[in-house]
Formats: structure tokens, C-alpha cells, sequence
């Protein structure tokens, strides 16, 4: 049922354009699922582009993948990801290197602590998310997806 909106944020007056009330559908949806999944993810002392970093890195294997080209994967950019992998560093979540080939280059792989704790997220998050958009039919969410690619293929 459309119109839900309004009265979330207390709006009297209707949107001008069904354009206006879609945006603000997303976002007030992004920010719902994200702040779900931010507090989730404080059970394991991680925010959101931590656990994002680790799946990454995860998924780059034993070569890991240089500073630069994390930070143009991550879901949500992060301004400072040298202050992002200090952090983690620190923790003994990753390990940053300089490049044989080129000084200038970093590249940062998953230590086996990192690589631990994301291995035994991936079960508590999945049931996480079934319990919350996974009550959604399989089909609904294919649509979904398709749509929002759609959306921010046109504003790119």
C-alpha cells in the first residue's frame, strides 16, 4: 500500500512528484536496513564498511587487492580508509604491505583473525537478513534489485 511515508515522517502536506516520494521511499529504506544491520553488527565490534572491508578482502583471496582498489569496491565510500584499516590493523583484522613493484602502492590482504570472524558471520547474518527482507518472495526481490540497478544506472 503507497503512501506509507507521509505519515512516517509526519508529513501533512502530499509529495509534488511520485519521483520526490520514490527517493525518499529508498532512502528512508537504506536507512532502516542499514541502521538494522549497524546494530547487528556491533555483536561482533564491527561497523558496517569494517564487515564490508572483510568480505572484500575475503573474496580477494591470498593476493589481497591495493588501498585504491578497496576503496572503489566498498558498498559506501569511506573518505579515510587508511584511518579504516588502522583500525583495523590494529585489531589484527588485516595486514597492509608495500608493493614489491611499486613503493607507492599498499596492498592490504585479510589476516586470520579477519578472515575467522567474517567465516563465522555468514550464517548469524543470513539469518538476520531472512528474518527481516528475506520474508519478501525471491521473485519480489529480483524485481527489486532490477529496479534499484536501473535507478542508479540513469544517475550515473
Amino acid at each position: 500500500m503507497a503512501g506509507k511515508l507521509l505519515k512516517e515522517i509526519r508529513q501533512n502536506k502530499p509529495f509534488s512528484m511520485v519521483e520526490e516520494e520514490a527517493v525518499l521511499n529508498i532512502s528512508r529504506t537504506a536507512e532502516v536496513l542499514n541502521r538494522q544491520m549497524a546494530e547487528f553488527l556491533k555483536t561482533y565490534g564491527l561497523s558496517p564498511t569494517q564487515y564490508n572491508v572483510l568480505r572484500i578482502l575475503r573474496g580477494a583471496g591470498r593476493d589481497g587487492i591495493t588501498c585504491s582498489e578497496l576503496g572503489g569496491r566498498l558498498v559506501t565510500a569511506d573518505p579515510d580508509i587508511t584511518r579504516l584499516l588502522d583500525r583495523m590493523e590494529t585489531r589484527g583484522l588485516v595486514r597492509r604491505e608495500r608493493s614489491k613493484e611499486d613503493r607507492r602502492v599498499v596492498v592490504v590482504t585479510a589476516a586470520k583473525d579477519g578472515l575467522d570472524l567474517v567465516d563465522s558471520m555468514d550464517q548469524p547474518v543470513q539469518a538476520m537478513l531472512k528474518k527481516g527482507i528475506g520474508k519478501m518472495k525471491k521473485k519480489q526481490l529480483q524485481e527489486i534489485i532490477e529496479l534499484l540497478e536501473q535507478v542508479r544506472e540513469a544517475a550515473e
